[in-house]
């Protein structure tokens, strides 16, 4: 056999002409790259004592060796007396899928099942927002993944690949967008497994290779918009009714996580519509007025939990004498899509307090208060618990109707931006 002439660093950095460019490999092997960059793999042949050709596939997601793989059993073939066309009755669908990505990438698009392609479809059925050219998903997958593995086939993706884009984000001094954009990959492998176009989900073995994010503030999402989006997505959580009641509440209400979970039914007054409780971070006796929507999810749980101590038990308790576990809402959040560098159930703190402030211009000492924050009068003195109570009842009903609001779709104004 001729000796193999082509390496792949030859062909990946091989640079189109106005015409089509033959690079051979030796023994009918060549690849043949287009005047519009694509570049086939072709294999000729003579069978019968006619000259045939035969595709075997595109690249790069026909690598040099698996091209060399297929030309040499299409050899095979012929030395034996069959034709390679005439025994590919069982890659009939890989033959298809050739010709069809052949066709795609004279059009300028990627080819079927490499990431791009499942990425793009994945983003279109599951991501609310996706044609927005904002879209923060997908601007990170752009801008971060696409152009190094967007082509590349998805089964072909090794963790090593994804890592060493991940690489690139940390250098620019991003961990935080490094983890985003890993949690984003994972979603794109679990819907192509789902699909059946992958047969595991490969980032988790990733797991622990990047530096931990920076946790000077815990993560919250303070943009409208991206509230809206948040806030639908958590009318999809499927979990059971307490971890459900609590991730619908805890925006309404926006409480410490802690204080959320441990909530007794004994300090809840539905027909006034209040929450009295001691919070001990700050060692004073709060009260949070409850919006009608803020009611009406209690009401729901009421009669599950109601007999018990606590507002959301445990599901290991079923007596209602343990609260849930400290991870519930951040791991419900997590089976959204939100991980802890995006948003976390602390966060919902961080949202009320910037929108409440910068687009319903509530007065900030009324914030202040219902964050169960420290706040004083001008002359030092501390507030009452029951300080502005009729005010904060307005605020939080307004708070919860502006959340129905966006949720349901109303034209949001963006946070300006200081500077």
């Amino acid at each position: 056999m001729a000796k193999e002439l082509l390496q792949d660093v030859t062909i990946r950095n091989a640079k189109p002409i106005d015409k089509d460019k033959r690079l051979n490999d030796g023994s009918g092997l060549y690849i043949l790259i287009k005047p519009n960059g694509a570049k086939w793999w072709r294999f000729d042949y003579t069978f019968a004592g006619k000259r045939k050709t035969l595709s075997v596939g595109v690249y790069p997601a026909t690598g040099l060796a698996d091209a060399r793989r297929k030309a040499a059993e299409a050899r095979a073939n012929v030395a034996n007396g069959t034709d390679p066309s005439d025994t590919r009755k069982e890659i009939k669908a890989e033959q298809k899928l050739i010709a069809e990505n052949e066709s795609r990438l004279g059009a300028g698009l990627t080819i079927i099942d490499s990431f791009q392609h499942v990425a793009m479809e994945w983003g279109e059925k599951k991501v609310n927002g996706w044609d927005d050219k904002n879209n923060r998903s997908k601007r990170m997958l752009e801008r971060n993944i696409f152009p190094w593995l967007g082509s590349k086939a998805i089964t072909a993706i090794l963790p090593k690949d994804i890592l060493g884009c991940l690489r690139r984000i940390e250098d620019r001094g991003t961990i935080e967008t490094a983890h985003r954009t890993l949690q984003i990959c994972g979603q794109v492998f679990r819907y192509a497994v789902a699909t059946g176009r992958a047969e595991r989900d490969i980032t988790p073995d990733l797991r622990g290779s990047l530096p931990p994010a920076k946790g000077e503030h815990f993560a919250a999402i303070t943009e409208p918009k991206q509230v809206a989006e948040l806030l639908r997505a958590i009318d999809s959580y499927q979990g059971s009714l307490p971890a459900v009641c609590a991730l619908k509440l805890a925006p309404l209400v926006f409480v410490r996580p802690g204080e959320l979970r441990a909530a007794e039914w004994q300090h809840i007054d539905l027909d006034a519509k209040e929450w009295r409780y001691f919070v001990s971070k700050t060692e004073v006796q709060h009260i949070v007025p409850l919006s009608s929507q803020a009611v009406k999810i209690l009401e729901e749980l009421r009669p599950l939990t109601g007999h018990g101590r606590f507002v959301f038990s445990s599901e290991r308790t079923p007596r209602g004498d343990r609260c849930m576990s400290e991870n519930t809402l951040n791991a419900a959040l997590k089976r959204l899509g939100y991980g802890k560098d995006v948003m976390t159930a602390h966060g919902f703190r961080a949202m009320a307090r910037t929108i409440l402030d910068e687009v319903l211009g509530i007065r900030v000492d009324f914030i202040e208060h219902q964050l169960a924050h420290a706040v004083k009068d001008p002359n030092g003195r501390a507030y009452n618990r029951t300080a502005h109570l009729p005010e904060r009842h307005k605020m939080m009903q307004q708070w919860a109707d502006y959340l129905d609001s966006l949720k349901n779709g109303a034209q949001v104004i963006p946070i300006k931006k200081a500077g």
